[in-house]
């Protein structure tokens, strides 16, 4: 349903079955007697380690270390990379409280992570083992390899098309763990095979490594490509991404750079779908306009219990009816805080349509993280199609399969790229303007409010808090916020406080190291190049 290369991703995850983990020393282990003469030896087979690649990201199973599944509280639902992802790019933030107990899940928010958190190393190692698929890749995919094994013609083309694909995809994952971590280490397809010990690497130099890999990559891929496939203007949305991260990541301001790249996905051809509440539904692959680049999954064919199956059933408890939810049950898990409700005109979404929480039977204020009535829900993601009855969010029809969704994720979509534009206006960069910053801020909140100019805003009221505030309202619940709070200084900071966040009711600073995750002591134990991050 959702792309071709999803109906072979299953067959490529057998197919590829050389590639079973990234253990801590990266090693490539064969199993069941294949090699990886074998599995390369023909144009079907690479397509189907391609697939794996790509699948990668939205399946999971038996995959070691590298899949968390030999993690103390990591099963194989929560080994999903998005699912990890979104633990600590929204737990830890106002944006998101959750319920449950798992072990290291409620350090989060509280923000008292250790180096021995189950979650951080979950995800440490799921972004590792996807980094070895595209090393693996990369290296069986080059021009000696595929002459060697007599590729030739259209279908050398298009592996050499898949590499490069699989480039991209390696250093979206290192710009994770640039984020996140820092300081990891590093491993390219240039690397031995087997036992090894990678060296670490600066974040700078990690900034600069991603940065020249995303350019190779815009210069080579196409400008379209199928639907969940990378093509030029994905490659050109994350250069924007990191730019627009630069000084916290190097010491040194590129806003001039997020501009240009930003612009360069804007003036790509995309436009935002009408209606902000079709972004995260079962048929939300018909978004191909404002979609960049999207983690499909499938109800039929990618069964997993984290992405988006996660967001759906995790956000639904207290007095919602799974079933209006297109699911069979809600697992009572994550909500949100009083400050992120405040973000908004009011919470009923008869304003700002954003505004998608659930109020009736759940306490505006956090008395309890662990009681799910406290905190207001989210209905963002729904496992139906688009709603069939104007302004009721349940109304449309049930995904495929109401355990597991069809709503896909996307990394990259439209909203960021014409937010990141306006924030680097105001922060100085050149090459853009206030007017048309304020031109792609007021679509959003035209869009916001179902088409009315009521809620769009004049020059003097776009600053960078109200820019802040807008990535909230825009972009909430999609792996953003930990970022964008560190960069404008309040993660840690006194400067905006949250309920419980460090820990306190009311909410209290932290120590500035929290502003990177440490590395897993596991990882730090058993590789000797490894330095820890300051404060853990």
């Amino acid at each position: 349903m959702k792309t071709n290369l999803l109906k072979i991703t299953m067959v490529g995850l057998m197919a590829a079955g050389i590639i079973t983990s990234c253990t801590k020393k990266l090693d490539l282990t064969p199993t069941n007697g294949i090699t990886a003469n074998q599995v390369f030896s023909t144009t079907q087979g690479y397509l189907e380690a391609a697939a794996k690649v790509y699948g990668s990201f939205a399946l999971t199973g038996n995959q070691g270390p590298a899949g968390s599944g030999d993690i103390q509280g990591i099963d194989e639902g929560t080994s999903d990379f998005f699912r990890l992802y979104w633990n600590a790019q929204e737990l830890s933030t106002d944006e998101a409280v959750v319920a449950w107990g798992d072990p290291g899940v409620q350090d989060f928010h509280l923000m008292n992570w250790t180096s021995n958190n189950p979650m951080l190393q979950g995800l440490y190692y799921r972004s590792f083992y996807q980094i070895t698929l595209c090393n693996n890749f990369i290296n069986q995919a080059s021009d000696a390899n595929l002459a060697a094994r007599g590729i030739t013609g259209n279908d050398a083309s298009n592996i050499r098309n898949f590499r490069t694909e699989a480039r991209f995809l390696r250093a979206y994952q290192y710009s994770v763990l640039m984020d996140l971590f820092g300081n990891p280490p590093f491993a390219t397809e240039n690397d031995p095979i087997g036992s090894f010990l990678p060296k670490q690497i600066q974040r700078a130099d990690l900034f600069n490594y991603v940065e020249s890999e995303l350019k190779a990559c815009d210069s080579l891929l196409p400008a379209t490509n199928n639907y969940g496939r990378v093509n030029k203007a994905t490659a050109e949305a994350l250069l924007a991404r990191i730019y627009l991260n630069a000084q916290v990541y190097t010491g040194t301001a590129r806003y001039t750079d997020a501009i240009t790249y930003a612009t360069k996905v804007i003036n790509a051809g995309y436009s935002l779908v009408s209606d902000y509440r079709w972004l995260m539904r079962a048929d939300n692959n018909l978004n191909t306009s404002e979609f960049i680049f999207t983690i499909n999954y499938d109800g039929l064919k990618t069964q997993n219990y984290g992405g988006s199956t996660f967001l759906c059933h995790g956000s639904v408890g207290g007095s919602m009816n799974a079933g209006d939810y297109g699911l069979d049950a809600g697992w009572a898990g994550m909500r949100t805080t009083k400050a992120f409700v405040n973000l908004f005109p009011d919470p009923s979404g008869n304003t700002d349509q954003r505004a998608e929480f659930y109020t009736n039977g759940q306490n505006l204020d956090i008395n309890s993280l662990t009681t799910f009535t406290d905190g207001y829900a989210i209905q963002k993601f729904i496992n139906k199609t688009r709603p069939t009855i104007p302004n009721v969010l349940t109304s449309g029809n049930n995904g495929s399969n109401p355990t597991f969704a069809d709503v896909d994720i996307p990394l990259f979509r439209l909203p960021e790229m014409y937010l990141i534009y306006a924030e680097a206006v105001l922060r100085g960069g050149t090459g853009g303007s206030v007017s048309q910053a304020l031109t792609y801020i007021n679509q959003l909140r035209t869009r916001a409010y179902g088409g009315s100019t009521a809620g769009n805003i004049g020059a003097p009221d776009l600053t960078l808090d109200f820019i802040l505030a807008e990535r909230g309202r825009e972009l909430y619940w999609e792996g953003f916020r930990r970022t964008d709070l560190i960069r404008y200084g309040y993660f840690t900071t006194s400067n905006y406080l949250w309920p419980w966040k460090g820990g306190v009711p009311t909410g209290t600073s932290v120590g500035s190291f929290r502003n990177l995750y440490p590395l897993p002591s596991s990882d730090v134990s058993s590789n000797t190049n490894l330095v820890q991050n300051p404060g853990y």
